[in-house]
């Protein structure tokens, strides 16, 4: 008799022969991150609680979609709610809590308004967006990992809090990479919390936005053809590579000119997430 599976499967849809893989795997992510802030917490690092509490609404919400399909109206405001320990743990602050720093700017106070507006704005855009850039083996773990090193390298008095997230997601990169496993939309909305929240935490929220514009670019192109035009962005397999005869994402836009093998297709994307974070790290220093 053959034992049942830990974790329910998925067919891999960009597989010639489709294999059925281990999905949801973004849960061990959720579940290992949050047992090691709830000891950084005990240890009196009292900004590791608000994080942890995020992720494991990030982690939540992944599982309902996953269970029930969430539609995107629903998953576009849900992460609004993760905003809501962020606000506390930046009161706590002080003076400083509503001040960000930017590059051209300088430091900007924006009063109440960093609550009501700019903290959802950014817990709502990162998880949506990082979300939104997957499908493919590697695309929702190398790419959020690529952005997870470029926060902790350019906000290093705080990058105690993603030591073992990071390394334990750069595990599950590698996995999902080669296709033995999925990390399901718990796994993703899980990390596109984390980073919107360490952003938050670290005061580091102009590093984050430029590290991820190829995610805001891509959930800008996919929206648009949705409002603009009723189309939805796809990839279509022939002969083992990736093409598209559209451009309707950041995928399809890439394989439009060029049919790609999936593994080439999400080492493309990733290089444009290097590029972006290199751009990031390197205002950092400027600056």
């Amino acid at each position: 008799m053959k034992a049942k599976s830990l974790f329910p499967k998925a067919v891999d849809q960009h597989k010639p022969n489709k294999p059925l893989i281990p999905n949801g795997i973004g849960v061990i992510y959720v579940l290992v991150s949050v047992v090691y802030l709830f000891l950084l917490y005990y240890f009196d690092y009292k900004v590791a609680l608000p994080l942890a509490g995020c992720i494991l609404f990030g982690g939540f919400m992944g599982l309902l979609d996953d269970w029930i399909d969430l539609r995107w109206r629903y998953k576009a405001f849900l992460p609004l709610f993760a905003s809501l320990p962020l606000a506390v743990q930046r009161e706590a602050m002080g003076p400083e809590a509503t001040i960000m720093a930017t590059y051209i700017f300088g430091r900007i106070d924006f009063g109440f308004y960093f609550y009501i507006i700019i903290i959802p704005i950014i817990v709502t855009v990162t998880t949506n967006t990082v979300n939104q850039l997957g499908g493919l083996n590697g695309l929702e773990t190398v790419c959020p990992s690529i952005v997870m090193i470029g926060l902790m390298v350019t906000s290093p008095n705080a990058s105690t809090l993603l030591f073992v997230p990071f390394l334990v997601y750069m595990i599950l990169a590698f996995l999902n990479f080669f296709g033995k496993i999925f990390v399901g939309n718990t796994g993703s909305f899980a990390i596109g919390i984390t980073l919107a929240s360490y952003a938050i935490i670290a005061n580091n929220e102009q590093a984050l936005l430029i590290s991820i514009l190829p995610f805001i670019f891509n959930s800008s192109l996919i929206l648009l053809n949705v409002f603009l035009f009723g189309k939805t962005a796809h990839l279509i397999l022939e002969k083992g590579k990736l093409r598209s005869d559209s451009k309707r994402s950041l995928l399809t836009l890439i394989v439009n000119y060029k049919p790609l093998s999936e593994c080439k297709l999400v080492s493309a994307t990733s290089l444009l997430v290097v590029f972006s974070t290199f751009i990031a790290v390197l205002v950092w220093l400027i600056w």
